[in-house]
């Protein structure tokens, strides 16, 4: 192993010469180096806290903590993963005691003059501690999108000599170093005229044809690669297919999230994997357990970029495991880990629950781009949390100025979408239609657009912005360089100026031109209204068909010309008697049967979603008769009678003057 000579204080000596010291070093012994550094070190270090915490995770059954499936979870207080930093695998590599308590105090170090005051006091300094030198100052002098490292840093006459011992004989170093520095480079180039990069991308390439390499060498080498060569790198494919050689109990969790990381950033060469992927996927469900809260936010991530659909088991055993994990996620992980699920489709009442318990509290200070994330994942998933959307609602009020137009129109959206007004709603859409005053012309059309829409959802009507909307200068901005309108767009304009006559009738603006107009809100992928559940539909139809003794007495799924499809309607003549749907005169009442499945209620209660109020209540306002006919309540009944019964007590009650049609 290559040694270099350094002075203690040597940071403070301007006389002193590297070279000068390299060359010493080719003259003399170095046996005595190990019980010096320990002498000098032990006093200091034996001072200290230990080192970094190795959490190991137990696998016992859950006793206090969610489990559906029988996983292996740790009790509540127990350590929750095992996951090992690389610079704690790096240190278990070191050959003496001496190398592992140097690089276990590097780690220690926050500045690089530390670090480097650090590597002055050394009497000697091994490669595999001078990788790790690097590898610190290049990680706390990251900042931001900074390539290069302050120039102080580069003139420095300690720096410079450990990345020359790094360059003078890359063969030299071992597999483990060689990983580290370059690993190093990857967060900063230490210099574009240096051939230190050159050299061990040149050492990189010829050892993966000549030299067995571990797994997790194996997994830095390929991602630091692709970082400094781009995923096109010829050896970067090498290093794929021999990791797809390796035995996959060779992988630790670090390595499997590590080799999910090579793929995601090489997506035009997914297909070519999937089959190997596909076992990493079965595989993954080993370690999800171990994963710390970073790891697991990157997996997640990973899968989303790589579009792993079908890992849906390995989804779900991530959403489990993230739950305590909440209150230790980054803003950043907590954001990326939501985007996921909403990706995938995956939700968790007890992540749900953990969610709230985590972003009621601390709603004040979470990053702006959080809580809209988290407004995303309800709203997405349906989930009626009013300690997290009341939480958000008091965030806005209280800091309106931190959230973008964009966050803006996320955060207000998931109120509409779910049909809730939280307690401070006056002074929430108060701030709002302040903002909407200051920064009309700011918003994205369809931003706007969308906002606008869900505020009318929960009778919040935007009124004041009517006449911009309806503007054909409004119209032509929301069209933009498109030959025509989306559908959506239509679709939400359409309903703003139906509001607009039933709702409010003191509005006497513009009104949106019938060529802007749709005829249904019923379409695909763009849909105000959510399908009839089919099996439900059946159920009541064949109830229907018992009660009223013909198919003939009632029509399915009825465009009416206020673009609403009704699920069934009924007509009844003046004296109340149910009439064919067949006959249009005489008709002196219209009943609509909304028979509303699961998916028109938030998540797991009997709420309905906005647009299925605003239908509800649409309807109404148009003359109709609305009778509601819930599934939680057909679910309770338990025979064709309980069925038929139940229907003619919706539709026949004492009071409501409906009768079955006689001849």
């Amino acid at each position: 192993m290559a040694l270099i000579t350094l002075r203690r204080n040597l940071c403070h000596l301007s006389d002193f010469r590297i070279h000068g010291a390299l060359a010493a070093l080719r003259n003399q012994r170095v046996n005595h180096v190990h019980k010096i550094v320990q002498e000098h070190l032990c006093p200091w270090f034996c001072s200290l806290p230990p080192g970094p915490v190795r959490v190991r995770f137990c696998h016992a059954p859950c006793q206090k903590y969610h489990s559906e499936n029988g996983n292996d979870l740790p009790p509540v207080g127990e350590p929750a993963f095992s996951q090992v930093h690389d610079w704690d695998r790096f240190e278990q590599n070191l050959k003496n005691e001496d190398e592992q308590i140097s690089y276990r105090r590097l780690n220690n170090f926050t500045s690089s003059e530390e670090v480097l005051s650090f590597l002055s006091t050394l009497q000697t300094l091994p490669d595999a501690v001078a990788a790790g030198a690097l590898k610190r100052i290049c990680e706390v002098e990251k900042k931001g999108d900074a390539q290069r490292l302050p120039k102080e840093i580069l003139e420095n006459s300690i720096f410079q000599a450990v990345c020359d011992q790094l360059e003078q004989d890359p063969s030299n170093l071992s597999n483990a170093t060689l990983a580290t520095a370059l690993q190093a480079l990857t967060l900063s180039y230490v210099d574009p005229r240096s051939s230190l990069l050159p050299k061990l991308v040149a050492e990189c390439q010829h050892r993966l044809g000549s030299v067995g390499l571990d797994v997790h060498s194996l997994c830095i080498l390929g991602e630091s690669l692709i970082k400094l060569r781009g995923p096109d790198c010829s050896a970067v494919e090498r290093i794929i297919c021999l990791l797809q050689g390796e035995n996959l109990e060779a992988f630790t969790p670090e390595d499997v999230v590590t080799f999910y990381r090579i793929l995601q950033m090489c997506p035009n060469s997914v297909h070519e994997h999937q089959a190997f992927l596909n076992k990493m996927n079965t595989f993954s469900l080993s370690v999800v357990s171990s994963l710390s809260p970073n790891l697991m936010s990157q997996m997640l991530t990973a899968l989303v970029v790589l579009d792993q659909t079908q890992a849906l088991p390995l989804v779900i055993k991530l959403g489990k495991h993230a739950v305590r994990h909440i209150p230790h996620f980054t803003n950043q992980e907590l954001g990326k880990v939501l985007e996921a699920f909403i990706y995938f489709g995956h939700n968790d009442r007890f992540f749900t629950r953990a969610l709230e318990q985590h972003v009621a509290p601390l709603c004040l200070t979470l990053d702006p781009e959080v809580l809209s994330t988290v407004m995303g994942y309800c709203g997405s998933k349906r989930i009626l949390s009013k300690p997290i959307l009341n939480a958000v609602a008091e965030a806005f009020v209280c800091q309106p100025e931190k959230f973008s137009l964009s966050q803006i129109s996320e955060l207000i959206e998931p109120f509409g979408k779910l049909n809730y007004l939280p307690p401070n709603a006056s002074a929430l859409f108060t701030k709002l239609e302040n903002i909407l005053l200051t920064h009309f012309s700011s918003f994205p059309p369809k931003t706007l657009l969308k906002l606008l829409h869900s505020c009318s959802l929960i009778e919040c009507h935007p009124v004041n912005f009517m006449a911009k909307i309806f503007s054909p200068h409004f119209l032509q901005r929301l069209q933009g360089d498109e030959p025509y309108l989306d559908r959506l767009s239509l679709a939400q304009l359409t309903q703003l100026f139906l509001t607009s006559v039933l709702e409010c009738p003191f509005y006497k603006g513009p009104k949106l031109l019938f060529k802007y107009q749709v005829k249904s809100f019923l379409t695909p992928c763009s849909s105000l209204e959510t399908p009839v559940d089919f099996q439900l539909y059946k159920s009541v139809m064949i109830g229907l068909i018992d009660l009223l003794g013909a198919r003939l007495y009632f029509a399915s799924k009825v465009l009416t010309p206020y673009r609403y499809t009704i699920d069934v309607e009924i007509k009844l003549d003046g004296d109340g008697f149910v009439v064919p749907f067949t006959v249009d005169e005489d008709v002196h009442k219209r009943v609509a049967l909304c028979i509303d499945g699961p998916k028109r209620f938030c998540l797991n209660s009997k709420h309905l979603l906005g647009k299925e109020a605003t239908k509800q209540r649409h309807l109404r306002l148009l003359g109709y008769q609305v009778i509601q006919i819930p599934y939680y309540e057909i679910e309770m009944l338990k025979s064709r009678l309980e069925l038929v019964e139940y229907l003619q007590r919706k539709l026949f009650s004492q009071n409501s003057g409906r009768h079955w049609y006689q001849e």
